[in-house]
């Protein structure tokens, strides 16, 4: 119980808290894959901006975790050409 059960009735707390604590301008990303910003919360729908013209209407269960950024890393990608 404790090895099997336990563990994961904690990831999924876990998730419930992430989900309830989502706001407008977070970070994050999806089961799929996808990386964006939260633009809007409507329910149990959340919609992402992952570029400038593109959002991406998704369900909030599929967010899988809140992304943060280092200064390096957004140095990274952004393409200086």
């Amino acid at each position: 119980y404790f090895m099997l059960i336990r563990p994961q009735q904690r990831r999924m707390k876990e998730h419930r808290e992430l989900l309830s604590n989502l706001d407008v301008g977070d970070d994050v990303v999806t089961a799929a894959g996808i990386y964006g910003r939260v633009s809007d919360l409507d329910g149990e729908t959340i919609f992402l901006q992952v570029s400038d013209t593109v959002e991406l209407k998704v369900t909030k269960e599929s967010v899988v975790g809140l992304v943060s950024y280092d200064d390096e890393t957004e140095d990274e990608l952004v393409d200086d050409d």
